[in-house]
């Protein structure tokens, strides 16, 4: 059981190095926190290019394996 912990916990601490290093490569919709880092200027062009939306799903996919690892370490150490 502890193995299983073991590799939880390392898939969570992968998972949340990466998750925050996607989230700070998305760019600023403005209006936010962005602003105050230079991220003011915005241009006219709103659409999001197949970057940014491949981007998107990846986070969104970390985010998941994130989430059900926390789930799985809290299970554990509740039946262990």
């Amino acid at each position: 059981m502890t193995t299983l912990l073991y590799i939880c916990e390392g898939l969570l601490l992968i998972t949340s190095i990466i998750l925050t290093l996607f989230i700070l490569l998305h760019k600023g919709k403005g209006g936010g926190i962005s602003d105050m880092f230079g991220g003011g200027i915005s241009t006219s062009m709103r659409s999001s290019g197949v970057a940014e939306r491949n981007l998107n799903r990846i986070t969104i996919a970390v985010a998941i394996i994130w989430l059900i690892s926390v789930i799985f370490i809290g299970l554990i150490v509740k039946y262990s």
